[in-house]
């Protein structure tokens, strides 16, 4: 089923695997990345809400963000190698 879902996202993926190195990598930024993934897509509920409930279309546009944000969060904590979260958190 990983097989799957790694060939849908494979744009997302592709993007923060290339020339991605594992060197740095803690089990610990995968789950802090898999909450921060939590927390946008948990904003995006909120603001959809509030945005529906004022009928302000403006509002749509921190919802789309918080989506793709949260989304790109959980397709890399979840699918994504040992590379790719190294090099979404950064490397010191």
């Amino acid at each position: 089923m990983k097989t799957v879902f790694r060939k849908i996202f494979w744009p997302i993926l592709r993007i923060f695997e290339r020339n991605a190195p594992s060197q740095g990598y803690r089990p610990l930024n995968r789950k802090i990345l898999l909450f921060v993934g939590i927390l946008f897509l948990m904003l995006t509920g909120i603001s959809l809400y509030f945005v529906i409930a004022a009928a302000v279309m403006g509002g749509l546009i921190p919802v789309i963000g918080f989506l793709v944000a949260g989304t790109v969060c959980l397709v890399v904590a979840l699918l994504g190698s040992d590379g790719a979260v190294v090099k979404i958190w950064g490397s010191r």
